[in-house]
């Protein structure tokens, strides 16, 4: 998540196989939360709609980073645009009115007011829609996208078959749910992995965390308004650059002759560079760090996508907004905040690798002093909405970011992209 975050467990096996035969094994700060009551309309339950077909999904699109911008223009437009409520929210008992509960009525709304909602989407950059019936399944969820005229894409990370689906063919794909994963606090993100982001998403409860889980919202183009002017352009003029995962594998490379490190960890580089390459549909950089992030085990590669920029103009409307996952990426962000929920549980290599991070273009850190405003100017701007079962936020991802608050029980949310 994104991020996101590369979780790559078909690779990470061949990695770990990789690395196997070579000799080695392997080895917010605290918010009030949203308010925990919504209206809902008591409806009568009707049966469900017949069941979906297979849904044809089209390639998830490249990233459109538009021209390069005066920024300090582009940050002085979003200072002085005018905002619509983020999210807008609607409730089944106020736009159905007595057909709320019954499927095929909700089921005609979205058909009757698709353009409509797909506009909310570009304005508002998200619509948060509550109560509805039809969409506690993941066929109703279906139903509802392709009465909006919404054309499901493949997940980002589809070529690396990362991300299973709800229901096979559906489109609906799971969400970060894992129980290993609840006290972790997935930052604020636009959904693209290297060269692919969907324009738009839909994110539907099926069942609500028993405590926490909140889906969290954040508007882009206020971010780039709230910044400090100085930052910003110091962060567009060097452009930026993600690390999408690391490979701790290789400590046994430390353990040889000092004359042989040099050369194994060239043929090390290339192998993987080729592996790595053949998987993703981006170019990555393959870094060696001196030392684990895990268990001290020695080196490790760190894999690095291409430098880009952190503000970008919607590729539809062209406002300017922040679209930088450093909230997300940052290992400094990321480990204050396991600092106040404790350390996600690794269950294997393939989430051990899901680590990243982020720098500038040129490979430089950002300070803590830029670190720390980035993080109070995001989780200022934050949403936190607490989704009940068959909710659905419809957003914009190019202006809107996501992310999700910890846990405890039981979450089942999915997502569906779209191009």
């Amino acid at each position: 998540h994104g991020h996101t975050d590369l979780k790559m467990s078909r690779l990470a096996l061949a990695l770990c196989g990789l690395a196997a035969v070579a000799g080695a094994a392997p080895g917010p700060r605290q918010i009030s939360r949203a308010r925990s009551s919504v209206r809902m309309a008591t409806v009568a339950v009707t049966a469900p709609l017949a069941a979906s077909s297979p849904v044809e999904m089209v390639v998830c699109p490249e990233t459109a980073w538009g021209k390069t911008l005066d920024i300090g223009a582009a940050q002085a437009a979003a200072r002085q645009a005018s905002r619509a409520p983020f999210p807008l929210e609607l409730f089944v008992g106020e736009v159905v009115g007595a057909g709320a509960g019954d499927f095929a009525a909700e089921l005609a709304y979205f058909n009757a007011h698709g353009p409509e909602l797909r506009a909310a989407m570009l304005k508002n950059g998200a619509v948060l829609l509550r109560g509805f019936g039809l969409t506690k399944t993941p066929e109703g969820f279906q139903q509802m996208y392709q009465a909006l005229g919404l054309v499901p894409c493949l997940d980002p990370l589809h070529s690396v078959a990362a991300r299973p689906m709800v229901s096979k063919g559906s489109a609906v794909y799971e969400a970060v749910n894992k129980e290993s994963r609840k006290n972790f606090f997935i930052g604020m993100h636009n959904e693209f992995v290297g060269k692919r982001a969907p324009k738009a998403a839909a994110f539907v409860c099926f069942k609500a965390a028993e405590e926490g889980g909140e889906f969290l919202l954040g508007d882009g183009r206020k971010i780039l308004a709230d910044l400090d002017e100085s930052l910003v352009r110091r962060l567009y003029d060097r452009s930026i650059r993600y690390s999408v995962m690391e490979l701790p594998f290789f400590g046994w490379v430390d353990s040889l002759p000092e004359p042989l490190r040099l050369p194994v960890k060239a043929v090390v580089k290339g192998v993987v560079t080729t592996a790595l390459n053949a998987k993703v549909d981006f170019d990555v950089e393959l870094v060696w760090q001196d030392s684990g992030k895990y268990d001290g085990s020695g080196s490790m590669l760190q894999a690095r996508a291409p430098v880009q920029p952190p503000v970008v103009e919607h590729p539809l409307t062209g406002e300017p907004t922040w679209f930088c996952n450093v909230h997300s990426h940052s290992s400094v962000l990321r480990r204050q905040r396991e600092a106040l929920y404790g350390a996600e549980r690794f269950e294997g290599g393939a989430s051990q690798i899901n680590k990243s991070d982020m720098y500038y273009g040129d490979g430089e850190a950002l300070s803590d002093a830029e670190l720390d405003q980035l993080d109070k100017v995001t989780m200022d701007n934050v949403k936190f909405v607490k989704m009940r079962e068959g909710d659905v936020v419809l957003l914009d991802n190019y202006v809107t970011m996501h992310g999700r608050n910890v846990f405890e029980g039981t979450r089942k949310h999915a997502v569906t992209w779209f191009q």
